[in-house]
């Protein structure tokens, strides 16, 4: 009998630490998804002006992103920002993928004079914001005269995903030694090894690799801001949407700036989507060691 009233005392214990624990994530949801949940609305308001003392608007229309997408006056193009962003996340996410990717597998796989050192040196390094840099990379791009280009934005992104080969290299740390020397026995070579064996089981941390490697110059504003100055025409998004919310068209454009956030929102979300099992997968185990 004792037995079990300690047992229904224990499950209402536990239904009570798990009810408090749903409260607490849904309230927590609740504060998150309101801003996105109020962009969405406000990017379909019909009603001018860029605060209203209201959340749901009076009427709805989809001029905003018809404003947006055709741009008649020309200051505010886009399309072409969106193709911009686009082309540079695309070509910076295939070479820092492949960057890090082999980094991390030469300092995972291959023991060589100042390998210790060397991570040692890379942890360090990692610890500083990239900002801190950009004005001597400003600077440099300058007087290699790819200041206000596409290219200077792709080389920023690549050049340094070496030093992000940490999270990659403690996955590939987890896939047993004994695999590469049964196909060095087998008559296998370092870059048989790497294509045929360990790539195939590293699906996880590729495709997590991938979209930091995306989401970064997707997202960025502070290069991109310091190395494309006033070249409207070559933007990426988060400097185009930016460069609508000044003093004068601030209020007139602020639903065409949220159809615009709604838009760059939607290919990340797709990616995350679909991809989010090996995110989570490689997050995961590229953090089992370092």
């Amino acid at each position: 009998m004792a037995v079990q009233q300690n047992s229904k005392s224990y499950h209402k214990k536990q239904r009570a630490s798990r009810t408090l624990i749903y409260a607490i994530l849904t309230i927590m949801a609740v504060f998150w998804l309101f801003p996105i949940f109020w962009i969405v609305l406000t990017s379909f308001r019909l009603e001018g002006g860029a605060f209203v003392p209201y959340i749901i608007p009076k009427e709805f229309t989809i001029d905003n992103y018809a404003t947006l997408l055709t741009d008649a006056s020309g200051n505010y193009p886009f399309i072409r920002w969106f193709l911009n962003t686009l082309f540079v996340a695309v070509i910076s996410c295939l070479l820092s993928t492949f960057i890090t990717i082999a980094m991390a597998y030469a300092l995972s796989r291959l023991r060589f004079k100042l390998r210790k050192p060397f991570l040692k040196v890379a942890l360090v390094l990692n610890m500083f914001p990239g900002f801190m840099s950009m004005i001597a990379v400003y600077y440099i791009l300058k007087a290699m005269d790819l200041t206000q280009s596409l290219v200077a934005l792709i080389l920023i992104y690549s050049s340094g995903a070496a030093l992000g080969f940490y999270i990659a290299k403690g996955f590939f740390d987890t896939i047993p030694m004994a695999l590469d020397e049964s196909a060095m026995i087998d008559g296998a070579n370092k870059w048989q090894i790497f294509t045929q064996i360990t790539l195939p089981l590293s699906k996880p941390i590729i495709v997590y690799t991938a979209l930091m490697a995306f989401m970064a110059p997707w997202m960025d504003f502070i290069f991109a801001k310091i190395i494309m100055g006033d070249d409207v025409k070559n933007y990426t998004v988060a400097i185009g949407l930016f460069s609508m919310m000044n003093k004068t068209t601030a209020n007139s454009l602020f639903m065409s700036f949220t159809a615009g956030c709604v838009l760059i929102a939607i290919p990340i979300t797709i990616l995350f989507i679909f991809m989010q099992k090996y995110y989570v997968e490689g997050i995961t185990s590229g953090s089992v060691k370092g």
